[in-house]
């Protein structure tokens, strides 16, 4: 697997799922001990440890797994890793636990809402309840260097969502509560599936910018500097797309119709729209449940009026 330094002490793991490049990333942090931030999918499990091996990290050596959220693209692998992993322990979101310990309601959604594509990630393998550790906000795993990893909760996209705040590259890994980055266009897609609620979102995107951050690191996909002008940028996407799909809804207008309206009026989509449209996996999934999203966050917000 394609293993890339992005940090004095922090590697990128292309984890190539389904052979597409560029799309989903785990990020192995050194310290005396390691975190792997991200599982990935359950199909590329095999493909993050192999990329453990190319980077010579013994698999002992692994501390924690932390997981942003329970989605099959960024927790699926997470059972079948602890596996080979024998000191490690997986660092999840309260309301993700349960959903990892028994992954059955979880699998059955996603095949549901997903339908081909969670194929492709694969179905997730349950985690040992006592090797799951309950991440909280202000929480911090001292890795050692001077490495730490401290725990944001970051709702929004998910309403079990963290971030991680790391301390020597002030970066944070973002999972997907700055949305999804084309690095070869240099462009951000939004990721915000109903149920969606832009107004925490919002305090989550300003939560991380309080933090300063030099570097993202987003699962999808790769780091990018000018941390805090992305996230500012990001908000005011989110906040476009929210007055676009109000007042496509205030017409009386359908899904396509308010697509086409978001289409308009955003530069970054417009930029981004054909790169999305080839995409195997963002073309069936991203933009259509993004849209949904923020329609049901406008509609929500016309209803407790």
């Amino acid at each position: 697997m394609p293993v890339v330094k992005v940090h004095r002490n922090i590697h990128l793991v292309d984890l190539k799922v389904a052979g597409i490049e560029n799309f989903i990333a785990s990020y192995i942090v050194r310290g005396k001990r390691l975190a792997i931030v991200e599982a990935g999918p359950a199909s590329t499990a095999q493909n993050l440890l192999a990329g453990l091996n190319e980077a010579s990290i013994s698999l002992e050596d692994v501390a924690y797994i932390a997981v942003s959220h329970i989605h099959l693209d960024h927790c699926g692998a997470s059972g079948t890793l602890l596996t080979s992993l024998p000191n490690a322990k997986l660092i999840v979101h309260k309301r993700g636990a349960p959903h990892v310990a028994n992954p059955d309601r979880l699998w059955a959604q996603a095949k549901q809402i997903l339908a081909s594509t969670a194929e492709i990630y694969g179905e997730p393998s349950p985690v040992p309840r006592d090797r799951i550790i309950i991440g909280v906000e202000g929480m911090t795993f001292n890795l050692g260097e001077g490495v730490h990893l401290n725990v944001v909760e970051t709702l929004g996209h998910a309403s079990h969502h963290l971030s991680y705040y790391e301390t020597s590259s002030q970066g944070i890994f973002t999972g997907d509560a700055a949305g999804i980055y084309l690095s070869r266009i240099d462009t951000i897609v939004p990721t915000i599936p109903p149920p969606y609620r832009l107004n925490v979102a919002s305090n989550a995107l300003q939560k991380l910018m309080s933090l300063n951050p030099t570097s993202l690191y987003y699962t999808h996909f790769g780091k990018a500097d000018n941390a805090t002008k992305r996230l500012q940028l990001y908000l005011k996407q989110l906040e476009l797309w929210a007055e676009s799909a109000k007042r496509g809804l205030e017409k009386g207008e359908d899904l396509n119709s308010i697509r086409r309206r978001i289409l308009r009026s955003d530069p970054a989509l417009q930029k981004a729209a054909e790169y999305v449209r080839k995409h195997p996996i963002l073309s069936k999934t991203v933009l259509n449940h993004s849209i949904k999203g923020i329609i049901n966050y406008v509609e929500n917000m016309n209803s407790s009026i």
